[in-house]
Parts: structure tokens; sequence; C-alpha cells
């Protein structure tokens, strides 16, 4: 069987588990080849610590890609998280010269968190995000992002499906073929996700048990580890339910750790085993 190759743009925090850190090995781990480019370099992720370095690789972008475009590679997949002011465009056009008709555009438009844009983002940010998007096959931002890319007031207190029906639908109106709205609170102690493909007449939703804390990357394992699972052919609900629950046995092995250590992110390794005996139950 021939391997898959994912192309994945985002940063690289060298210590603290999120964005690439994460990226590369759980996509790895699912047997997927992952061609990682690191828009910028840090020394460590900027949650948690009180001060890192940073490394702005933007103009190598580029450049690189017209390199890897003489040779004609084919990627299954091209996976965009977090990029930094001036470098959606930028990534746009890398996946124009990239891209072809069998290739996933699969975008985390990472930009905000409790109804907030990350600092250093404004409204710009906002509108070159809508034009990624709008040529995505599937996108899963969390409800911060699904309502500042809809314009939409943020309402974490609304949990019905209804509520979730109307924001899809504007999601999917800017153009992305497919969207998943993660992290959602809702009620007895749940967090779920609402989903829906152009399309469709039916919003669809997955729920668990909420476990108590909040973790750095916990977005970023979820997409790396859900989007491998898509490429190894797991359908899209069964596929959703395992990276939600590999999630959740990361947290599980987090719990109880001293602040120092949840600080660097969730123990998402000591999970692998969990998530590749699944890949393998499922294939």
């Amino acid at each position: 069987m021939k391997q898959k190759r994912a192309l994945v743009f985002e940063d690289y925090s060298c210590m603290g588990r999120c964005s690439l850190t994460v990226a590369l090995p759980i996509l790895s781990a699912l047997g997927i080849e992952t061609i990682g480019f690191p828009t910028a370099v840090l020394s460590n992720h900027t949650s948690g610590f009180k001060s890192w370095t940073f490394t702005d690789l933007t103009n190598e972008i580029l450049p690189s890609v017209e390199k890897w475009k003489d040779y004609n590679h084919h990627f299954d997949a091209i996976y965009t998280g977090y990029l930094g002011n001036g470098q959606v465009a930028i990534v746009q056009k890398a996946i124009s010269l990239l891209k072809d008709k069998d290739t996933l555009l699969f975008v985390d438009p990472a930009m905000a968190d409790s109804g907030k844009l990350y600092p250093g983002f404004n409204e710009a940010h906002i509108e070159e995000m809508k034009e990624l998007v709008k040529a995505a096959d599937l996108i899963v931002p969390n409800l911060s992002e699904a309502a500042l890319l809809t314009h939409r007031p943020y309402e974490p207190e609304k949990s019905n499906k209804a509520y979730f029906a109307s924001l899809l639908k504007d999601l999917l109106e800017i153009g992305a073929k497919k969207a998943l709205i993660t992290g959602v609170k809702g009620k007895k102690e749940e967090i779920g996700m609402y989903y829906l493909a152009q399309g469709d007449k039916n919003v669809s939703s997955y729920s668990g048990k909420a476990l108590p804390g909040k973790f750095h990357g916990a977005g970023d394992i979820f997409a790396s580890a859900f989007l491998g699972l898509l490429l190894n052919g797991i359908p899209f609900d069964e596929s959703l339910q395992i990276a939600g629950n590999f999630v959740k046995e990361a947290i599980k092995d987090t719990l109880g750790c001293d602040a120092k250590e949840v600080s660097y992110g969730l123990r998402f390794e000591l999970a692998l085993p969990y998530l590749i005996k699944k890949l393998e139950k499922n294939q």
C-alpha cells in the first residue's frame, strides 16, 4: 500500500507540546510521511512560560515550496495550524503551488480562544484567514474562531443544535466543504463538537464527559490525530471519536502532574499506544 504524505505549515516550539511539536510525532505514529515546515521557531511555547525566543521563517516558505515544486511531489493532505501576521497569504500561495485535485486541505484557523484573538492579531488577520478557509476541504475552528470568522458574537452559553446549525451554515458560506467546531462546553459537564458538510441537511455532533483542567496544545493534538486517522481511510465519525478519546487519554496521563509539568502541555506520548491500537482495530 502506498504511504500517505502530509505537509504541515505551523510554528515549531522546541519545548512544550503544541503545533509542529505534536503534529510530527502523531502523524508519523499513524503511518503518515510527514513533512513539517516551521513557519517560525520558538525556544518554547508561549503559554505557561514567562519568556521565549522567536525566529521568523516567513521568507523561507516560498523558496522551499518552489524547490519542492521542481520535484513534482504529491501531498495527500496539506494541514495549516497557527500562522503569524503576514504568513496566511504566503502559505495560501504555497498551497496553490503544491495542491492538486486529490490533496485534502485541512485548516485549523488557530487565532483565538475564550472569545478573543491571540495577542498581535487584528481584524486584517481574520479576513486573511477567511481566504484560506474559503479554499479548505475541512476546517476545525473552536467556538471563538468560528464566531470571529462569521462576525458573530461569541456565545459560549449556547449549546443547542439550532444555534450550531446556524453558525456552521455561516462558516460553510465562506467556502469550506466541511466545518467542525471543536471544544464546545455543553451541559452536565460535557464537551463536544458539531459538524456539517456542504449539502447536508442536519448537523451532527459528538460529545463526552469533560475532564477537569485546561491544557495547552489539546486542539493541536486532536487535529493531528483526526487528520492522520482520516488519511488512513477511517470514516469521519469514527476518526472524530477516536481522536477525541485520544485527547482524553492524554489528559488522564497529565492529571495529577505538578504545575510545572502541566505547563509543558498534554503528555500525549504516553497515549500513543492507545491511538495506534485503535487504528489497527479499525483498518
